[in-house]
């Protein structure tokens, strides 16, 4: 079996040695290392490749991107090899992934993230005063999709984190500032809601 890989990678090309690296980086969910890459061959096919051989496919595939038929390309970044959507396309991509956000919130995170904008800075404590039930899942969400963040702790006993929003709320919401959220008395529920039922 080690060997019949072995012969198999002798046998291919550049150009394939460029496919099986070039399939690797496309199924990776974040930037993927030379290390890696080489690990994935080696495991796969049984075979090594060097340092050299997997830079020089990875140069082959960012030229090979380059061209103005592909609206995404291979950049190193973070010490490993990502597919990232080329500058050109990023206003298209932006809105999409606003709106996949605002779609993906239930309506308690929406509600939590409604009481963090304007209360914040804000303790998870006083979030579920105000909103009568614990707010764990809906605090974690909102941390997770990075629109709400720690911004220090409260003064009080056990010293309890406080949050208030992030700059990606500020993207996603097309907002400069806070002082441009709508005033409370101009919010009607039945026209503002957003994303899936509660959780």
């Amino acid at each position: 079996m080690f060997y019949g890989a072995l012969n198999y990678l002798c046998r291919m090309s550049d150009a394939a040695v460029q496919q099986h690296i070039e399939a690797l980086i496309f199924s990776a969910q974040g930037s993927i290392s030379e290390e890696d890459i080489r690990l994935a061959i080696y495991t796969s096919l049984g075979a090594e490749l060097s340092k050299a051989d997997i830079q020089a496919a990875c140069t082959a595939l960012e030229e090979k991107y380059a061209e103005t038929g592909f609206s995404f390309r291979p950049v190193k970044i973070g010490g490993g090899y990502q597919f990232l959507t080329k500058p050109e396309f990023f206003n298209s991509v932006n809105v999409l992934q606003q709106q996949q956000a605002k779609k993906k919130l239930s309506q308690a995170a929406i509600e939590t993230l409604a009481i963090v904008a304007y209360r914040q800075p804000i303790t998870k404590l006083e979030i579920e005063q105000i909103r009568g039930v614990n707010s764990d899942y809906s605090v974690q969400r909102l941390l997770e999709k990075e629109l709400i963040s720690i911004v220090g702790k409260a003064d009080g006993p056990g010293k309890p984190i406080l949050y208030g929003t992030s700059a990606q709320f500020m993207d996603y919401f097309a907002l400069s500032g806070i002082d441009q959220l709508p005033r409370l008395k101009d919010i009607t529920t039945d026209d503002n809601s957003i994303g899936e039922a509660g959780e």
